[in-house]
């Protein structure tokens, strides 16, 4: 909605996304991609965060849309020169923190490598208050474990976590992962793929299916279920935002209030638990 379409206009205009997320969405925080801030001057970015605490819907968490090579030895120091740059945009954004994908392999010399590129980062970030959170990818940050060795090697009150439902549940202990992760997030993604009606497991959501049918009947989400990677997020103790981030195709605006609905569900299903 945010993106130029063959007309070249958006559907949505940046600055009017926060009232769009409270008052149509029924929610009181965004998160922000770089891709959408491409060409953004301080003013700009002042611009959205003006919009954000009139519509009482505060920037929350910017992510960097690429994966940052932190591992490359030549490319390695651009790929900081980038971060701190994201954690100045975060900080005028009036975000608390700023998340990021990290390209290396899983390789013990390339983690002291990559930790030392993020210490500056973490160093910024610090000064600005910002956290500075490593989001799940393949290679050096797939398993739960290494993220948790890269952030004891940065070091810092700073550094922590952007856990994701979908790596989660590609993993072989879904609850797991996010036991291991959680504790380290000021944030968590809880992804969203499909959503189809309880009587019709097979059709697709969105398109043809009408959102008051959709709500009326109840939905199933696939191809996971949403309420034990809740569940997992709350053992923890984490009482963070947890983020939505629908990944399907039809309908966004329905799909994210979908994915709204169900996650309160599970959150009050746990709560009476």
């Amino acid at each position: 909605m945010l993106s130029p379409g063959r007309a070249k206009k958006p559907k949505l205009e940046l600055l009017d996304l926060p009232i769009f997320t409270r008052e149509t969405l029924g929610l009181s925080g965004v998160n922000l991609s770089t891709d959408l801030l491409a060409g953004a001057d301080r003013a700009r970015l002042e611009s959205v965060r003006e919009r954000a605490d009139r519509a009482s819907c505060a920037c929350l968490l910017l992510i960097e849309s690429d994966m940052q090579p932190f591992g490359s030895e030549k490319n390695g120091p651009a790929a900081t020169e980038r971060m701190i740059k994201v954690v100045e945009a975060a900080q005028i954004l009036g975000c608390s923190a700023a998340a990021v994908r990290i390209e290396a392999p899983d390789d013990d010399a390339v983690l002291l490598r990559v930790a030392a590129r993020l210490r500056p980062v973490m160093e910024r970030a610090e000064k600005l208050d910002i956290n500075l959170l490593v989001s799940p990818a393949k290679g050096l940050t797939l398993r739960p474990e290494r993220v948790t060795e890269l952030l004891k090697k940065v070091g810092g009150f700073r550094i922590g976590t952007y856990p994701d439902f979908q790596t989660a549940a590609e993993s072989k202990d879904p609850a797991g992962y996010l036991h291991r992760l959680t504790p380290y997030a000021t944030a968590v993604a809880a992804a969203t793929v499909k959503f189809v009606p309880k009587d019709a497991p097979a059709a697709p959501a969105g398109g043809d299916v009408a959102l008051e049918v959709l709500l009326e009947k109840g939905v199933v989400h696939q191809p996971y279920a949403l309420k034990p990677l809740v569940d997992a997020v709350i053992s923890v103790g984490y009482d963070g935002p947890l983020a939505l981030d629908y990944r399907g195709t039809g309908d966004v605006t329905m799909a994210l209030m979908i994915s709204r609905d169900e996650l309160l569900a599970c959150i009050g299903d746990a709560n009476d638990d």
